[in-house]
């Protein structure tokens, strides 16, 4: 315990000396992980065992952080680590352990002490700790891991269990995180559920004693029914604008587990990770596995702050250019499906120009010639142009499009094969499927073992083979369409089976890695069958997702509502399709709160809907810098009004835009009062203008001039109704 305290002062001399770490501060028993408003306290017990004393707003005066810990009295803890930074089980653990393994010897108890925590500085404004833990009788090391991004109060955790034993080890649980929320059983969850077109879906409860479970079994598009990101209120639900709210997130495309436990002493234990549903570990000698990263911001003013937090480190840290432009686009595949030729492609690459976007997609359909991909029944697996469709190939598209002054992009699925394929017969070993059992199918298709290397490597080539083949192509559309049936890996081995949900996992991200080594920057939308598999470890190698394949524009209000609070716009692509009954304006109008895209046969649209398209697009590419860059303040929630109201501030204030859409078309529903706008400067006058006017409608509002105080304190009426049930509106600063 001596040497302990005395590498804990040296630290803390160090961090004196060179300062170098606001992040992170050492006393003689505690650990601080700070960002710019909160801290996130442990603390060393007498068995020298770490545990979580305090997380939320910094104290001003760090040294009484030891004085928290007596004013909590809420019963008795007889294990002593119901707040243990990472949980052990099979020693004196009563609760839902965070770390379950069996020894070489067969051992199945663990028990960690705190070893030493250091931090280092990984660049301005983001520090990272490391914590050491290490069993005393087993030589097995735990090392925590906590990177603070200090100006957006967002933290992401993860694990790294290390095997110094003689032998192999087996890993039953290791889960990203274990986080301590205090309190007096007043914890609110919200999480979402779905399905195909019906994803994102909120449900709010209040947690009970016991253990509250949200997972996933898929294996691939594991968020088709629930996804990994949650909030937790604290105290009392939290709207955006009040009340104490965690929102936090898995970083994992597979299957997850977050586990919300209140303890006997009414507070709340986190944890989550990489699901441990028949995924046994093995470590051998010297190795380590690392979990993936969870990631979590605390706000003690609402939802809305907790989210601009989470859009900025987003958009800073973890978006693949998230701080860049986007695309808009034309997309063939509501126009034409399956049926299309070189002819109708071509036509469609010019109306892209006369639309005015920037690119144009070919969606699924273009490949496969043994097996002709003419529905979804066949075709997945061969990646060669259909010569009965595309006699010039892809090529001749791609000039089509240079000629015209748009890019080009393409569909693919590369993870899937259907059972008719040239691929299915010539490498029945890469298809994960049960030996003895019958093939099950999701969508005609099953899914290619990424945790074969070969299997990798083909996917890869697929990908690479294209850009070879046409330099000038800009833009993919990765889609994945299945989940996992019948869990088994030819390549692998017996005593490996239980590892194929992670190793699938882990080979997706070493393709996306070699892809992005070679192609850093071109745009690929993430896409499963609509937000299947959307999360910041996958957003790493992607610029944007498909949030679902349920394009009507007035669930989109409500899907990219909920969306939002954890993604930026700038990744949530939003297309005009024929779903829904709502007019091209409402459609466009949605559409226009993401990365804005197009599914419409244009020759079909007549004259005046055509001229608002191209105006909406010229008003998009004007905006799309506060769209997809700017503070998002969330007016009127839709599941509780009339109507749906938010605004994006550009982040000098100069600008900003307001989307406002009727929800509820019963007799005389609408805005009836102003709204108060958010994030204005209040010392500035802006003049608010209504946009995306349809031809030879007269605007709502026509250049009025207002206050910032004014429009924040008093607000502004769109005026939605039935007969306009969609209002756009763009404040332009005119004087400070």
């Amino acid at each position: 315990m001596s040497s302990t305290l005395s590498n804990l002062k040296k630290c803390c001399i160090m961090a004196m000396v060179t300062f170098l770490i606001p992040c992170l501060s050492y006393s003689q028993k505690l650990v601080s992980v700070n960002t710019e408003t909160n801290a996130l306290v442990f603390t060393v017990n007498e068995n020298n065992e770490l545990n979580t004393l305090y997380f939320g707003d910094k104290l001003k005066n760090s040294s009484e952080y030891e004085l928290i810990a007596k004013h909590y009295k809420q019963g008795t803890d007889y294990s002593e680590i119901y707040n243990s930074i990472y949980t052990p089980a099979g020693s004196k653990n009563l609760l839902e352990p965070a770390i379950n393994i069996t020894h070489t010897d067969g051992n199945t108890s663990l028990s960690l002490e705190y070893i030493n925590a250091e931090t280092n500085e990984v660049e301005p404004n983001v520090h990272l700790t490391k914590i050491v833990l290490q069993d005393k009788v087993y030589d097995l090391e735990v090392d925590l891991f906590f990177k603070a991004y200090y100006k957006e109060d967002v933290i992401e955790t993860w694990t790294e269990i290390h095997n110094n034993e003689k032998g192999r080890i087996r890993l039953h649980k290791f889960a990203s995180v274990n986080l301590y929320l205090y309190g007096d059983n007043d914890f609110w969850l919200t999480h979402y559920s779905g399905d195909w077109a019906q994803e994102m879906r909120p449900e709010e409860t209040r947690l009970s004693h016991g253990i509250k479970v949200l997972d996933s079994k898929l294996g691939t598009r594991a968020n088709l029914f629930q996804p990994s990101v949650f909030m937790v209120s604290i105290g009392k639900p939290a709207t955006d604008n009040e009340g104490t709210v965690l929102m936090g997130g898995l970083e994992w495309s597979g299957n997850f587990r977050n586990e919300f436990e209140v303890d006997p002493l009414n507070n709340l234990r986190i944890l989550s990770g990489i699901n441990n549903y028949a995924s046994d570990f093995e470590l051998k000698k010297g190795e380590a596995f690392t979990t993936p990263k969870f990631w979590f911001s605390l706000s003690r003013t609402g939802k809305g702050d907790a989210s601009r937090n989470i859009h900025n480190w987003a958009r800073n840290y973890k978006v693949l250019d998230g701080k860049g432009t986007r695309l808009t686009l034309l997309n063939n595949w509501e126009a034409t499906y399956f049926d299309f030729n070189e002819k109708k492609l071509k036509k469609l690459i010019e109306d892209a120009d006369k639309l005015g976007v920037d690119l144009f997609l070919l969606d699924d359909g273009w490949f496969g010639n043994n097996y002709p991909r003419n529905a979804d029944n066949a075709g997945l697996g061969d990646w060669e142009v259909n010569q009965k469709k595309l006699p010039n190939g892809i090529g001749t598209l791609v000039k089509t499009a240079e000629k015209n002054n748009v890019k080009f992009g393409i569909w693919i699925e590369p993870e899937m094969v259907n059972p008719d394929s040239d691929l299915y017969h010539e490498h029945p070993e890469w298809v994960i499927k049960q030996p003895m059992r019958e093939e099950h199918y999701f969508r005609n298709q099953l899914v290619l073992d990424l945790s074969n290397p070969d299997v990798q490597d083909f996917i890869f080539n697929v990908v690479d083979g294209l850009f070879t083949e046409n330099p000038n192509l800009a833009y993919i559309k990765w889609d994945c369409n299945s989940v996992i049936y019948n869990a088994h890996s030819d390549y692998l081995k017996d005593d490996e089976q239980s590892e194929l949900y992670i190793k699938y996992v882990q080979g997706l991200y070493n393709v996306l890695e070699r892809i992005r080594e070679k192609y850093p920057k071109v745009p690929m939308m993430l896409c499963s069958g609509g937000g299947g598999r959307v999360d910041y470890g996958a957003m790493e190698y992607f610029t944007e997702f498909w949030p679902s394949d349920n394009t009507d524009p007035l669930e989109r209000v409500f899907m990219q509502w909920e969306y939002s609070y954890f993604y930026p716009s700038s990744t949530i692509a939003a297309h005009v399709t024929d779903w829904g009954n709502q007019s091209i304006k409402f459609k466009t109008d949605v559409a226009m709160m993401g990365k804005m895209g197009f599914d419409i046969v244009v020759d079909e649209l007549p004259k005046d809907e055509l001229e608002f398209c191209q105006r909406a697009i010229k008003n998009y590419n004007e905006l799309e810098n506060v769209i997809w860059q700017g503070d998002l303040y969330k007016l009127k929630n839709p599941w509780k009004n009339e109507l749906a109201s938010l605004m994006y501030v550009g982040q000098d204030k100069k600008k900003a835009i307001v989307f406002n859409y009727l929800v509820n078309y019963r007799y005389e529903k609408g805005s009836h009062s102003p709204i108060k706008l958010k994030g204005l400067n209040p010392a500035s006058i802006y003049e608010v203008e209504e946009i995306n006017v349809f031809p030879g409608h007269e605007p709502i509002i026509n250049k009025e001039h207002y206050s910032g105080d004014f429009l924040m304190k008093i607000g502004v009426n769109p005026k939605v109704s039935s007969g306009h049930p969609s209002v756009v509106l763009r404040l332009k600063e005119v004087s400070n």
